[in-house]
């Protein structure tokens, strides 16, 4: 075993500064050095030598030769690290985050996510950037598609189910990865949901909302954090000594290594805190930004501040044995290559038993969001199909950060399709691409549809469109796709709308005019398949909503567990000017957090606590009967909410507290219970505590936050 503070006591400063940088895979290439890139960073091409970690580089033959070329050059001998974005799939690609939440299944998450690490470690990666879990009430942000909503208790269960899949019960189980929770913190509260932009919340806001699911990360044990490009309190989070050491270190207990994002050591000047490199080495250091990612600054200036006597070395070596405990934990000293094999690469990556998990995670995926007269599940008998649109054929369904994901390898819908529709069935037409159309594109589009007795159109977003940098003002439909559905509306025939997407859009004319919208996110590898599953009655929909969706843009940020005002509006329907409300659209989004339809119906009745008063050492239960009303078996997913009536702050209107997914056959009851404790009740209060109040509280369940039946219960202590 290395003792790592006896091996620090043998490093250079300077080879201590390397451990604190990272790198992408092609400053470790032999060309480095003669492209220039290597002088612009500033540093010798013997510096590549000192450097912790690798950046992004995949692939067990290119990691194994790396690590192989700097085991054999650098003096101490000590292993790199391969760290990569491995966020919903290495090469098999399950749905994005946004969709994986939306099954509201954390155990099936976990599965899809072991899966991954599988695939990626086999690779040669040994630390994941992920979970991202940024709570999110902004839909125009792009990097809504990596998270898994708006809510905070949410959010926590599936931040555990990531780092549990990614780390397993320790790192001698086979192909297990460290796991990094992003990003800390709050970046997804970013002002007008632009990207990279300043965010503006209280202490309260942060620490009951935003903050709860990067703990439920760090009490799972992940071993990596990575800081925000935001600032919090006017202070960007790489340099904010608060947050990283007396909130993640002192208050968490958190322990491992907290690595920036790409280049943000260095945008700390941009931010008009640091005066230059200089200044924000010594800031990002002192706050406890063990890595600086893809930029040279520590290497730049730390050996200076220390001799100036501006920075303690102590910090440094703070750093390095961090970094060192963890190349230790994961077992790299004994084996430098871990799980990186090039044979174990052709058995596992993209095997059938991952694309089997695919396809289920992507069926639970999907949301049905209308469904008129029951046109789904699609009869096909003896009818005609067209399937229009830019994604009829398209195998672009991954969406963004996909690895090492390739559009080759996924099922399209038509594929989909094509394999249980039978023969000569569908009938094909894009009638315009994403961004772009031609009028004679639409009209063939239109001819095809009415020879058809029925029409699934196709459409959405590029996987461009959103993920980082993909913010955008408006949420309808891009380019001339609206206007296409337009002209397929005009034919009289029904209309089933399939949509590819990574954020919630602005579906209001779609919504109002299709017989059907199924709501498929990009479903990723095997998308395709599970889309044709759930039209045609394969598989029913089961997916339920974890982000509102707004009735326009000018709502946003709309998100079910808000704070009530004043002068609340009640109900939508009252003419009441003086009070929170728009005079032109409801206050309540198109669809409400949690919702979502399938291929039954169900009724909620006689709802009942066990007891209305709860004390700090009971539990109460509320239990509802949940009835299966229609003909077919289904899955329904039943949501506890709770509100705080009267609290030393204002209290949000609901809260999600608990949920259980049950599936009912035809005519089928059951009686659906919820335990209720006082730890369920807890708060930032006005005195800063995290606690509690007595006091009266309101009960709720239902199939979604808007529909609910309630209950009062008192909270004595």
């Amino acid at each position: 075993m290395v003792d790592v503070k006896e091996l620090i006591k043998k490093m250079t400063l300077r080879e201590k500064l390397g451990q604190m940088t990272q790198l992408d895979g092609f400053y470790f290439s032999e060309s480095s050095a003669v492209t220039g890139p290597i002088s612009e960073m500033n540093i010798s091409e013997d510096d590549i030598l000192l450097l912790g970690s690798v950046l992004g580089t995949t692939g067990a033959s290119q990691t194994t030769r790396i690590q192989k070329r700097h085991m054999e050059k650098s003096r101490l001998a000590i292993p790199l690290l391969f760290m990569a974005d491995v966020i919903h799939g290495y090469r098999t690609i399950f749905p994005i985050p946004l969709a994986l939440g939306c099954t509201w299944d954390p155990e099936l998450v976990e599965q899809a996510m072991a899966a991954a690490a599988k695939e990626a470690s086999v690779a040669g990666v040994h630390v994941n950037f992920s979970p991202m879990v940024d709570m999110v009430r902004d839909p125009r942000w792009g990097r809504v598609m990596e998270t898994t909503g708006e809510d905070p208790y949410l959010n926590s269960l599936f931040a555990k189910a990531f780092v549990k899949a990614y780390q397993g019960s320790s790192y001698d189980v086979p192909y297990t990865l460290a796991a990094c929770v992003k990003h800390f913190a709050g970046y997804g509260g970013a002002e007008a949901g632009r990207d990279y932009n300043t965010v503006e919340l209280s202490n309260y806001t942060l620490r009951d909302q935003y903050l709860p699911a990067y703990k439920a990360a760090v009490d799972a044990g992940c071993d990596m954090v990575m800081t925000s490009f935001n600032t919090l309190d006017g202070v960007p989070s790489t340099a904010n000594t608060w947050l990283l050491r007396e909130v993640l270190r002192n208050e968490w207990g958190f322990n491992g290594v907290v690595i920036s994002d790409w280049g943000a050591v260095k945008e700390i000047i941009a931010h008009g805190v640091a005066e230059d490199g200089k200044e924000a080495v010594l800031k990002s250091i002192t706050a406890g930004t063990n890595i600086e990612m893809m930029t040279s600054t520590y290497l730049n200036w730390g050996e200076k501040l220390v001799e100036e006597g501006l920075l303690d070395e102590a910090l440094i070596d703070e750093a390095v044995e961090r970094i060192l405990e963890l190349k230790v934990k994961l077992g790299l000293f004994e084996n430098p290559y871990r799980y990186a094999d090039t044979e174990k690469e052709k058995e596992i990556i993209l095997c059938k038993e991952h694309r089997e998990l695919a396809y289920e995670t992507a069926v639970q995926s999907l949301v049905l969001l209308k469904n008129d007269d029951d046109i789904l599940p699609l009869d096909a008998a003896n009818k005609k199909i067209a399937l229009i649109g830019p994604f009829a054929e398209s195998r672009s369904i991954l969406g963004g950060w996909s690895c090492e994901g390739r559009d080759e390898e996924a099922v399209s819908i038509k594929e989909g399709l094509e394999a249980i529709l039978p023969a000569d069935s569908l009938f094909i037409a894009k009638g315009c691409d994403i961004e772009e159309g031609t009028d004679q594109d639409i009209a063939d589009a239109v001819r095809l549809a009415e020879k058809c007795d029925v029409i699934i159109a196709a459409l959405g977003e590029h996987a461009g469109m959103s993920g980082e940098a993909g913010s955008r003002a408006f949420l309808t439909l891009p380019g001339r796709q609206q206007e296409l559905l337009d002209a397929l509306y005009s034919t009289g025939k029904k209309v089933i709308v399939v949509l590819f997407n990574g954020r919630p859009l602005d579906l209001r004319p779609i919504v109002e005019h299709s017989a059907a919208v199924l709501e498929a996110w990009f479903p990723g590898t095997e998308g395709g398949n599970a889309i044709a599953s759930v039209l045609l009655g394969k598989k029913a929909p089961s997916g339920r909503l974890t982000m509102s969706f707004p009735y326009t843009v000018g709502q946003i940020p709309v998100y079910y567990n808000h704070l009530n005002t004043g002068r609340p509006k009640l109900v939508d329907t009252i003419e009441n000017r003086f009070c929170s409300a728009f005079l032109d659209i409801p206050n309540k989004p198109l669809f409400p957090f949690g919702y979502g339809l399938t291929y039954t119906t169900f009724e909620y009745a006689d709802i009942k606590l066990d007891n209305n008063m709860l004390t700090p050492d009971s539990v109460i239960r509320v239990s509802a009967v949940v009835k299966n009303t229609g003909s077919r078996a289904g899955v329904e997913t039943v949501q506890l909410y709770i509100r705080d009536i009267t609290g030393s702050r204002s209290r949000p209107v609901k809260e999600l507290k608990g949920f259980e997914r049950i599936e009912l056959q035809p005519g089928e009851a059951r009686k659906v219970t919820f335990d209720i404790t006082e730890d369920m009740l807890k708060f930032t209060r006005l005195d800063g505590k995290f606690d509690s109040e007595a006091g009266r509280f309101t009960a709720m369940i239902g199939p979604n936050a808007e529909d609910t039946l309630s209950v009062d219960f008192i909270l004595d202590k």
